[in-house]
């Protein structure tokens, strides 16, 4: 069986032979230690010391040195957008308020689609759309991840 034990970033290699790529989703990009399949079909085990955020663009090292790039999967997701500026900060306080992840730009707010946060974004008067891409929310204030830094 082949083992995984380390992350790296671009900034670790001077040139990067990509062996496979493994698509995951915004759930699936947050482990310890699972069994996993590359886009084709190589299983390994991801063994980390602790559960980290498997980023976009970072790689999974076998531990015979090949690489497997990891690439965010297409989501369905909601973006909910408004001309006025005060109708972004009160979805971004409701969202919040909730604790749900999301992605903030300069005029809307991108979150995994529920018809009931749909229907709560449209009642404020931002229009919500539809949409798939690759989710990757705000990590947490105090630290460089999903979590806000502090143990629970």
């Amino acid at each position: 069986m082949n083992k995984a034990f380390k992350l790296k970033t671009i900034e670790d290699f001077n040139s990067i032979d990509v062996f496979d790529t493994i698509t995951l989703t915004y759930d699936d990009r947050y482990r310890r230690r699972i069994l996993m399949k590359s886009d084709h079909g190589l299983e390994f085990l991801l063994d980390l010391a602790k559960t980290t955020e498997l980023r976009s663009g970072n790689f999974i090292e076998l531990e015979d040195g090949r690489l497997i790039e990891i690439i965010a999967a297409s989501e369905k997701l909601m973006k909910a957008s408004s001309d006025h500026e005060l109708l972004i900060m009160k979805g971004a306080w409701h969202i919040g308020n909730r604790h749900l992840s999301c992605e903030i730009d300069k005029g809307s707010i991108t979150l995994r689609f529920d018809h009931v946060i749909k229907q709560m974004l449209e009642n404020l008067g931002l229009v919500v759309e539809i949409v798939y891409k690759p989710f990757n929310p705000e990590g947490g204030a105090y630290g460089d991840s999903r979590t806000t830094g502090h143990q629970h």
